[in-house]
């Protein structure tokens, strides 16, 4: 007996083709918009401009500044300046109460800004007597001369900072040391010996006022022989600075 199961091929069923796995392609990640880019490296630049401005004035909170820029600027124009630096110990204490009787009575008692001398500018139209002590240091130390939104903004952001790191002292002692009392003429130690052929610490009050009341345009007005002008302005510093001492506006640093 045949066995007919065993003659009948094997149908073979056609297996399915094998599905091809789509290739991984590694798409680079879309580059930031340009903007995107100029924001960054803007907002690195004000951060590393921010940090040098946080190391100087914590540098120049106890080392003398060196030459700025627009002492530069005047070395340059008249072939050499006349600057000496001396420690606070080595200034006349009459010296100091002059130039703040003569810039800014309220120097002990404001953070940088005396916000009653800006409104009183204000309302005059002038900006004369509105800028204090602490702001002409920033400007002289950290900043350069001139009129612009780009100094005064920046000024802005720096004097509180001077101020919060700064004794009043020390801003003083560093506002007598870069000053211009003469065409050329920085520091109060040179300015004693250009005017007067004495030390600053044997200013008298006569002298020494006769110093301040040339600090609003020192290239015009001599402190050495005083016209009317200066000597009517000293005389009225050499009060004030009698006056600062006696109600306690200078105890901030005459302590």
């Amino acid at each position: 007996m045949t066995d007919k199961g065993a003659d009948t091929p094997v149908e073979k069923t056609a297996s399915a083709p094998r599905k091809r796995k789509p290739k991984v392609v590694d798409v680079p990640p879309p580059k930031p918009r340009l903007w995107r880019r100029v924001a960054k490296w803007v907002w690195r630049g004000l951060a590393g401009v921010a940090m040098l401005y946080a190391v100087l004035i914590l540098l120049f909170s106890f080392v003398p500044p060196p030459i700025n820029f627009y002492q530069l600027g005047e070395a340059w124009r008249l072939g050499g300046i006349d600057k000496d630096w001396v420690p606070w110990e080595e200034i006349a204490p009459v010296m100091a109460r002059s130039a703040v009787a003569a810039e800014d009575a309220n120097f002990c008692n404001h953070w940088g800004f005396d916000m009653a001398a800006i409104r009183a500018a204000i309302e005059e139209g002038s900006n004369r007597g509105a800028s204090t002590i602490s702001q002409q240091v920033v400007k002289n130390v950290f900043l350069w001369h001139g009129r612009s939104y780009l100094r005064k903004a920046m000024e802005a952001v720096l004097t509180p900072a001077v101020e919060l790191v700064w004794s009043k002292e020390r801003i003083l002692e560093v506002y007598l040391n870069v000053a211009e009392f003469d065409e050329g003429v920085f520091g109060v130690q040179a300015a004693a010996q250009h005017h007067f052929g004495v030390d600053a610490k044997d200013l008298t009050a006569k002298q020494a006022a006769q110093l301040a009341a040339v600090l609003p345009n020192p290239a015009e007005y001599d402190a050495g022989d005083p016209g009317p002008f200066v000597r009517k302005r000293a005389a009225a510093i050499r009060s004030g600075a009698e006056t600062i001492a006696a109600d306690g506006r200078s105890a901030c640093f005459e302590g």
